[in-house]
C-alpha cells in the first residue's frame, strides 16, 4: 500500500513519519508547516520539530494508481470526495465566524455598559461641583450688570441679623416721599393712550409659547414681568428669561434643588430674584445667566418675594412663619420676624411707597407691618381660606386679597375695612392678583383669567384659553396686553393685536 502525505493527499518524495501523531508527511511540506504554524502537529497539535522526523525509507519509484481512480466512476467519487471535504471545511469556518461574532458582541457591550458608567460618573461629579459652588463663601455685595464676570464666586450670606440702620431708615423715608409725591400728581389724570374696558373685551390670544420650561416635570409656578421681559419659575426648578419682542427664551437658569415658588424681575437692572421650596432665595444674572447670591435666611419654602422701590432690598416670606427684609447688595439680612406664631406665611408684597408691606397666612389672617418698626399696624379678617395672593393697587389706597375660599377682597387701607368682595363659584381657584401700572384694573388668575375694572369694580372680560390651572397673570404697558402662565407649561398673551412691547412704562 502506498504512503500518502497526510497534508497534501499525495504519494511523497521524501516520506517522513511524526512520533507523535504516526502520520506520514512529506517532508518539505512539514518543515514549512512548523516553520509557518509554530512547532506543533498538523493532526494532533502534540509539539513536533524538524530533528524529530523519521525518514522513512521508500522505493524510487511510485506505483501507479490502481484502475478504480482513472475510471469515471472512480473520478466521480474523487470529485464527490473532494465536495465533502470543501463542505466540512465551510462548515468548520462558519462555526469559528459565529464564535467571533459572539466574541465582538459581548466586547461591544461591555465598552457600552463602561461609556454609561462614566457618563454617570461624570454627571454626578458635575452636580457635586455646582453644589459645593453654591457653599463658598459670598462677594459682600452684587456689583451691576456691566462689571459681572464669569469667575465671580457665588456665596451664602450670612444669617446674622444685623438690623435695620438709621440710614436705612432715612433711604426708605426719602424714597416714599418721592413716590408718595408721585403718585399724587400721576392719580390726577388717567394716562392718555390707557386702554379702555371696551377694548380689553375685544382681547383674545394673540401668542402662546410652551417650551418655556421641561415637559419631563410640566409646570409653571409663577411670572413676572417688566417691558418686553418675562421671567417665570417652574416644577422643574428652573428660571427661565424670555424676550416678548424676538419671542426667543434668552437664558434657563437652573441652581435651585425644588421647585420654584416666586419670580421677581429687577426694573432698572438685568437682574432677577427666584425663591424656592430648597428655602433659598437666589439672585441671577440674566445676560450672562450667573447666579450672583443665595441668600438662606429661612428654613421652610419661600411663598413670596417683593422687591422694595428702590431696588435695594427684597422681601422674603416662609413657611416657617417668618418674614425676612434683606440688602441686596451687602447680601446680609437687616430684619427677621415672625409673622404669626400660629400659621404659616402664604405671601408677602410691599406697599408702592416701600414703607409697609402686607403678609398673608394658612389661617385666612392678612396683616399689615411697618417696615421701620418691624412692627404689625393692622390686621384684615374675613377671608375663609388660606391667603393665595396679595397685590396693592398703584395709587396706594387698596388692597386685593385672594383666598382658597374663591374670593377676592377690596380693602381700603385709608378705613382699614373691606369694601368689596369678588365671590367667585365654589371650585374656583385663585393664584396670582396683579393691578395694572394705573391702577384702573385687577386681573386674578386660577381656573381662568378674569379682568375687573377698579372704578364699578365690575368684570370686564375672562379668557379661558389655558387647559389647566393658570398660575400668573401681569398687564402690560397701558394694559395694551396681558400676560398670563399655567400648569400647561404655556405663557400667552392676549391683547387686541400684537402689541409694541418695547415701549417705555
Amino acid at each position: 500500500m502506498a504512503l500518502v502525505c497526510s497534508i497534501s493527499n499525495e504519494v511523497p518524495e521524501s516520506p517522513v513519519i511524526s512520533p507523535v501523531s504516526g502520520s506520514v508527511f512529506e517532508r518539505r511540506l512539514i518543515e514549512k508547516y512548523l516553520q509557518e504554524n509554530g512547532e506543533k502537529d498538523p493532526v494532533n497539535g502534540e509539539p513536533l520539530t524538524s530533528d524529530m522526523l523519521i525518514d522513512i525509507k521508500t522505493p524510487p519509484f511510485v506505483k501507479a494508481k490502481p484502475p478504480t481512480y482513472t475510471s469515471i466512476p472512480g473520478i466521480l467519487k474523487s470529485l464527490q470526495d473532494e465536495w465533502d471535504a470543501v463542505m466540512m471545511h465551510s462548515f468548520t469556518m462558519k462555526q469559528q465566524l459565529q464564535t467571533a461574532r459572539q466574541e465582538l458582541s459581548h466586547a461591544l457591550y461591555q465598552h457600552d455598559a463602561a461609556c454609561r458608567v462614566i457618563a454617570r460618573l461624570t454627571k454626578e461629579v458635575t452636580a457635586a461641583r455646582e453644589a459645593l459652588a453654591t457653599l463658598k463663601p459670598q462677594q459682600p455685595s452684587y456689583m451691576p450688570t456691566s462689571s459681572i464676570s464669569n469667575d465671580e464666586t457665588v456665596v451664602v450670606p450670612t444669617l446674622e441679623v444685623i438690623g435695620i440702620s438709621q440710614e436705612v431708615h432715612q433711604k426708605l423715608q426719602d424714597t416714599a416721599s418721592v413716590l408718595t409725591q408721585e403718585r399724587k400728581r400721576k392719580g390726577k389724570s388717567i394716562p392718555e393712550d390707557l386702554y379702555t374696558p371696551e377694548a380689553i373685551q375685544n382681547f383674545t390670544a394673540v401668542s402662546s409659547f410652551n417650551g418655556l420650561h421641561s415637559a419631563s416635570a410640566p409646570g409653571i409656578l409663577c411670572l413676572d414681568l417688566q417691558r418686553t421681559t418675562v421671567v417665570t419659575g417652574g416644577n422643574d426648578k428652573a428660571v427661565t428669561v424670555f424676550n416678548l419682542d424676538t419671542e426667543q427664551i434668552v437664558t434657563i437658569m437652573k441652581g435651585h434643588s425644588k421647585k420654584v415658588m416666586s419670580v421677581v424681575l429687577h426694573p432698572n437692572t438685568e437682574l432677577a430674584l427666584s425663591g424656592s421650596m430648597d428655602s433659598t432665595v437666589k439672585l441671577w444674572n440674566i445676560p450672562n445667566s450667573q447666579l450672583l447670591n443665595s441668600f438662606s435666611a429661612h428654613d421652610g419654602t419661600i411663598t413670596g418675594l417683593s422687591l422694595h422701590a428702590t431696588g435695594d432690598y427684597v422681601l422674603i416670606s416662609s413657611i416657617d412663619h417668618y418674614w425676612s427684609f434683606c440688602d441686596l447688595h451687602t447680601c446680609s439680612v437687616l430684619a427677621k420676624v415672625c409673622g404669626d406664631k400660629e400659621s404659616p406665611l402664604t405671601s408677602a408684597k410691599f406697599h408702592p411707597d416701600g414703607l409697609i408691606f402686607a403678609t398673608g397666612t394658612i389661617n385666612a389672617q392678612v396683616k399689615i407691618w411697618d417696615l421701620k418698626e418691624q412692627s404689625n399696624v393692622a390686621n384684615f379678617s374675613g377671608h375663609g381660606g388660606p391667603i393665595t395672593a396679595i397685590s396693592f393697587s398703584e395709587n396706594g389706597y387698596y388692597l386685593a386679597t385672594a383666598s382658597d375660599d374663591c374670593s377676592v377682597k377690596l380693602w381700603d387701607l385709608r378705613k382699614l375695612k373691606n369694601f368689596k368682595t369678588i365671590q367667585m363659584e365654589d371650585g374656583f381657584s385663585i393664584t396670582d392678583l396683579s393691578f395694572d401700572q394705573s391702577g384702573s384694573y385687577l386681573s386674578f388668575s386660577g381656573s381662568d383669567i378674569r379682568v375687573y375694572g377698579c372704578k364699578l369694580w365690575n368684570e370686564i372680560t375672562a379668557f379661558r384659553h389655558h387647559s389647566t390651572l393658570a398660575t400668573g397673570v401681569r398687564f402690560g404697558r397701558n394694559a395694551s396686553f396681558i400676560a398670563s402662565t399655567s400648569m400647561d407649561r404655556s405663557l400667552k398673551i392676549y391683547s387686541a393685536e400684537r402689541p409694541a412691547y418695547g415701549q417705555d412704562y
